[in-house]
């Protein structure tokens, strides 16, 4: 089973925006776009950087965390 690593669709889904509506904000191929968001690849950090951006958003809400929070009691 492949790991999440963005989180690029959800926030789409989340401000009611579309794949299309993001290639064409980043004039990118909608079939790139695609890939990222079902996880198939990955955008460079640049690229996640500028993907932040439009969705006004931290670059860090895009990630998936890779370390297991511990829970504060």
């Amino acid at each position: 089973m492949k790991q999440r690593t963005n989180r690029i669709k959800i926030a789409l889904v989340e401000q009611n925006k579309t794949g299309k509506w993001l290639s064409e904000t980043l004039d990118m191929n909608p079939a790139t776009i695609s890939r990222w968001c079902s996880n198939k690849t990955q955008p460079s950090l640049e690229t996640l950087a500028k993907i932040a951006s439009v969705l006004n958003m931290d670059v860090r809400d895009l990630l998936v965390s890779t370390k297991k929070r511990k829970i504060r009691k």
